[in-house]
């Protein structure tokens, strides 16, 4: 597994105020912007997003096997 780091300055508006985010690690990012889009959209539309991302990356959608190809 590969390591990254991070170099980024996130500024949010929202209508009550402005938040402010500077994620070091993947992890970090992540966290942050699950948070942005169950905030924007919702705790279901936001799984659902997930849901979709994560299928991409299921072990069944990396094997493409044709039929009758054996």
């Amino acid at each position: 597994m590969s390591s990254h780091t991070i170099v980024a300055d996130i500024k949010v508006k929202w209508a009550e105020g402005q938040s402010a985010y500077s994620p070091g690690s993947p992890e970090e990012l992540l966290l942050i912007a699950i948070d942005l889009l169950v905030r924007d959209r919702g705790h279901e539309a936001a799984r659902s997003f997930i849901d979709q991302v994560f299928e991409r990356y299921s072990p069944q959608s990396a094997i493409a096997v044709e039929p009758g190809a054996r």
